[in-house]
């Protein structure tokens, strides 16, 4: 135990590895910070921002900050909550997130936060953009209406060689997630499924396969995000 670095999170005594980051050292000690872009084992990338923590006065990023011993964060606070809140509204106007209709309904992560968070109206107005979906892969289906640019796909996905199948093409707003074609026709089923199981919304799909998992028994039907982590009362 002498060996782990002692921080707190609200006030609870935490124990975590040299060079844990703060998102997988909370995790470790059964408390649950929202993410949509962080894979425990990847380079953090900090995109989605959802795991936002104030530590010093300061909001910091939980998946990219490595804890320091006697670290005080603050994680459940009223002001983080709306934050977070905030942002998951921020992707649903973004974006077109028809839940119903979605493949991925049940399974999303996105889906879930807005569950956990309550969300019923966004506070900011939808945009209701228009992009163009890319079925050309033989096993994957890009709906790129529901991408929230979390890269979880662009540093996961990646041929034997380390050439990366996923990137972003353009700048800003318009910012796109692209496959690469040729890469593509050569993956395996197992790799088109795990692409499919990375994306945390119904972005990237494995084809032939939508709704082929009944209500009541998909991963978040019973089971509200983060309860695999905290414990729920």
């Amino acid at each position: 135990m002498s060996e782990k670095i002692k921080f707190t999170i609200d006030g609870k005594e935490c124990y975590a590895e040299p060079g844990q980051n703060v998102l997988d050292a909370a995790a470790d000690n059964g408390v649950y910070i929202p993410s949509l872009c962080h894979v425990r084992g990847l380079i953090p990338a900090g995109s989605c921002r959802i795991c936002n923590v104030k530590i010093a006065g300061r909001n910091m990023t939980a998946c990219t900050t490595p804890v320091e011993e006697g670290m005080e964060i603050e994680n459940d606070t009223a002001e983080l909550q709306d934050m977070r809140k905030a942002i998951v509204e921020m992707l649903f106007v973004e974006g077109n997130h028809f839940c119903p209709a979605c493949e991925k309904s049940g399974n999303c992560e996105l889906q879930a936060l807005a569950y956990r968070f309550q969300m019923m109206v966004p506070r900011f107005p939808y945009e209701f953009p228009l992009r163009k979906p890319d079925s050309t892969a033989p096993k994957l289906w890009i709906e790129r209406n529901r991408c929230i640019k979390c890269k979880r796909c662009v540093r996961s996905i990646k041929t034997a060689d380390g050439k990366n199948i996923f990137a972003f093409r353009k700048r800003g707003h318009e910012v796109e997630i692209q496959i690469d074609h040729e890469l593509a026709a050569q993956m395996t089923d197992e790799e088109a499924k795990k692409a499919a199981d990375i994306c945390p919304v119904g972005s990237i799909l494995y084809k032939e396969k939508g709704f082929s998992e009944p209500i009541g028994t998909r991963k978040f039907d019973k089971n509200a995000i983060g309860s695999d982590i905290e414990k729920v009362v």
